[in-house]
């Protein structure tokens, strides 16, 4: 039975002996030669809590890995912290890092010719970005979540990442003290591991693992425990089996199977980021997915996850009540998920979620699908003047359903967070952040230090957000983002002042501003494109190359017009 279908190449090949000389020398017997090698990938550095463990994580899926009798080459790639740029400059990188991963990913495996993949992942962009290239290598694949950290504890109150965004607020509107400040900061991050809520990292995993590309359960065990390092030992068996019936990404990743995924994201109250990159990814897998069936399954998915940062919970609590295998079998026996869905395991998602226990009555993490928080989803996608082509909200239901006020307008987000730490938002703004989009920006950063700073401040219940930026999968809040066309290239959010009247409708789904189409058009004629904010570099090739975030964000579609430098909303 032929493994090594790809690596026979460098392996096998009489004319290629210094390749072999170079696999001889890293220690490679005659015996491995012929063996399937695996590149296993890792996204783990020093630099933040969410991936400092991976590379150990990594070791230990080589062990299983050679185990299998296959052979296991561990190699690097970067990540970005969210956490740790947020509200810097540095956030513009945090995006076109998705990029970055998946080009290295695809280049490491084609070039080196390894028969599968293995991702070692663990923070927000690195999970897409290994999706990416796993899609375009099209090699048998698998993912490893790194995990959730523990939540942090000062005093009585249970912390996570967002607690300490959140201080700032309430430090900054008098009902914090900076001894408690300093202390929720200093406690927040325990150890390793991703953050703990329904953020963007951990609704990425669950939504991988419904999509079928990781190992039952993978998204929920916490980074530090005992079955996160059994689950990498069992890569190497399930990794065997993907080889040895040649089941590739292709056969995974299906229509049905990323219907599966945005399920879980609306039935978990998942990240509005979750939008952008199962876009993206749905690009990469030829796979055809648009906004239309977002709003589609999230009117038809109930909310039942009181999970963190509208909720509750935290992931280390779903993995005490069962884990994502059990929500997974409580929605697929109410109708809710494609049971037929090949996976990683060689299994379908109805014969991986057979035997994990339903949810208990007692547990209040999950609710019972007769009992949603609420009766649809919580994304919902906005259409109207100002964003034409698109924008997504994330409504809970908690800050209600619809809002309407006038208009703060700001023209970068440091502008927006020194209006909000100088008190002068007022009940009833609607803040606006433009030239924050994917080109704009560039990099689309996240816009969480402001909407913390809103609830912090106290006024989550009386002031809405939009942007053409996007948010971390932390915010909560009345806040709709990836509004497009992004104001860079001349959409209508790049025509709005100071106290015109918007009207965010999430019912009816519209996001509009009261001006007529011969108001805009007068604005339009007056309106001058910026400069691209940076000229050179790796954001500067970001934004001649990205396409728009109703498209998903993607950098390797059709090659950019010559007229990048005079945009147009059309661009």
């Amino acid at each position: 039975m032929m493994l090594n279908r790809h690596s026979k190449v460098v392996t096998q090949d009489s004319t290629q002996p210094a390749a072999q000389a170079m696999l001889h020398g890293i220690g490679l017997s005659d015996e491995d030669m012929t063996k399937a090698l695996v590149g296993i990938v890792s996204t783990g550095y020093e630099g933040n809590t969410c991936n400092m463990h991976l590379n150990d994580l990594a070791k230990e899926v080589k062990r299983g890995v050679n185990a299998a009798d296959l052979v296991g080459l561990i190699f690097h790639t970067i990540g970005v912290s969210d956490g740790i740029s947020m509200g810097t400059p540095g956030m513009r990188f945090s995006l076109p890092s998705r990029e970055v991963i998946a080009d290295s990913i695809e280049t490491v495996v084609g070039a080196h010719s390894y028969d599968a993949v293995v991702t070692v992942v663990g923070c927000d962009k690195n999970m897409p970005g290994a999706m990416l290239a796993i899609s375009r290598l099209d090699r048998p694949a698998i993912l490893v979540y790194g995990g959730s950290i523990a939540s942090g504890k000062h005093g009585e109150r249970k912390l996570d990442i967002v607690s300490a965004f959140e201080a700032l607020g309430e430090k900054s509107a008098g009902t914090l003290s900076p001894e408690d400040f300093k202390e929720i900061v200093k406690n927040a991050c325990p150890g390793a591991g991703a953050c703990g809520g329904m953020y963007t990292a951990n609704t990425m995993a669950t939504a991988i693992e419904a999509l079928g590309m990781s190992l039952p359960g993978s998204s929920s065990l916490p980074a530090v425990s005992e079955d996160k390092g059994d689950e990498c030992l069992r890569i190497g068996k399930a990794m065997r089996h993907l080889l040895e019936q040649n089941i590739l990404p292709s056969d995974i990743m299906t229509k049905k199977s990323f219907e599966n995924a945005i399920t879980m994201v609306m039935a978990l109250g998942g990240s509005t980021n979750a939008v952008l990159h199962l876009l993206a990814m749905g690009k990469a897998a030829n796979v055809d997915i648009t906004l239309d069936d977002f709003q589609r399954i999230s009117d038809a998915t109930p909310l039942l996850g009181d999970l963190k940062p509208s909720g509750k919970y935290l992931m280390e609590d779903v993995y005490a009540m069962g884990g994502v295998p059990s929500i997974m079998r409580m929605l697929l026996e109410a109708g809710y998920l494609h049971g037929d869905c090949l996976t990683v395991t060689g299994k379908t998602i109805a014969e991986n979620v057979a035997l994990a226990p339903l949810p208990s009555a007692e547990q209040q993490v999950i609710m019972p699908v007769d009992k949603p928080l609420k009766a649809s989803a919580h994304i919902q996608i906005l259409f109207g003047n100002i964003a034409p082509e698109g924008s997504v909200a994330k409504i809970t239901g908690k800050e209600g359903e619809a809002f309407s006020g006038t208009a703060r307008v700001f023209d970068s987000e440091q502008l927006a967070n020194d209006a909000i730490m100088a008190h002068t938002i007022k009940a009833g703004d609607v803040i606006v952040i433009r030239y924050v989009g994917p080109k704009g920006g560039p990099g689309m950063p996240e816009m969480l230090k402001p909407t913390s700073a809103i609830m912090g401040a106290g006024l989550g219940q009386s002031v809405a957000l939009i942007t053409d930026g996007r948010f971390s999968g932390g915010t909560h809040g009345f806040v709709v983002g990836h509004i497009t066309p992004e104001a860079f290239v001349g959409g209508p959010i790049a025509l709005l002042q100071d106290g015109d009247y918007i009207t965010i409708d999430a019912v009816n789904r519209v996001l509009k501003v009261d001006l007529t189409a011969e108001e805009l058009a007068n604005r339009r004629a007056t309106w001058k494109a910026p400069a691209l904010p940076v000229q050179r570099g790796s954001l500067a090739k970001y934004a001649r190359l990205v396409s728009s975030a109703s498209q998903g964000c993607v950098t390797d579609g059709p090659a950019p017009s010559a007229d990048f430098a005079s945009p147009s909303v059309s661009s």
